[in-house]
């Protein structure tokens, strides 16, 4: 049976919070340390510095990507709980004015003057401060990112993402490895459009064009420089 508790449960916006730390850390992996490891290719003949510069890179990339996305979720999250405290007291000292701003909300959004604030009235004597989080802060449990979620989706997907260039310097030629790099790079990238767009329920052509093309000029950026200042290590 369909109800409201299971009704929205197949939608894809319940998936926004970890598929975004998902794919942005796996995308970052792929595209920075195949950007490093394409860097240090075109300005060396020997395999052990890229490999090294590689897992260097990719275990300060994967702590910095956790660590960044803890910080920042984090700081989403104690703004909305200020918020939420700011609401209680308003609710505590003005709570006729906030009755009329529940329902001028209503109103914008369609329903008759009387009705809304009715609407507003039976919402507020149910929980007048669910109301308010949810219809005037905009502050609901799907839009609710988690910290430490996010962190560890981030973090471990930037390490899945990194491995696979890794795997690419670890056997194929030395000789011309940044053009090995850049094949399999388009081709990772290729697979993960796909699947963020599968996931998401979004245009697979348009995933796939956009993460191509930032991660070309991200590789073709990197090589330059690693040509430019040629040193052979």
């Amino acid at each position: 049976m369909i109800t409201i508790d299971n009704y929205l449960d197949n939608h894809y916006i319940h998936r926004s919070n970890w598929l975004r730390a998902a794919v942005l850390g796996a995308n970052d992996g792929i595209i920075s340390i195949s950007s490093l490891a394409i860097g240090v290719a075109a300005a060396s003949s020997t395999r052990e510095p890229i490999i090294l510069a590689t897992v260097a890179g990719l275990v300060a990339g994967a702590l910095s990507m956790a660590a960044g996305e803890y910080v920042s979720v984090s700081s989403q999250t104690d703004t909305e709980k200020a918020d939420i405290e700011r609401e209680i007291i308003e609710l505590k000292e003005m709570p006729e004015e906030e009755l009329q701003i529940l329902a001028q909300i209503y109103e914008k959004r369609g329903l008759k003057k009387e009705t809304a604030l009715q609407v507003a009235i039976e919402l507020t004597e149910k929980d007048a401060l669910a109301a308010h989080i949810r219809d005037e802060l905009g502050i609901n449990e799907i839009s609710q990112a988690n910290p430490i979620q996010a962190a560890l989706a981030s973090g471990a997907a930037f390490t899945v993402g990194g491995v696979l260039p890794l795997l690419v310097i670890l056997f194929a030629p030395v000789k011309g490895m940044e053009y090995w790099l850049y094949g399999s790079t388009i081709i990772f990238l290729i697979i993960l459009g796909t699947m963020a767009a599968k996931t998401g329920g979004s245009n697979i052509p348009k995933a796939i064009l956009r993460i191509t093309i930032w991660g070309t000029i991200a590789m073709v950026l990197s090589a330059l420089v690693g040509y430019i200042f040629g040193v052979k290590v």
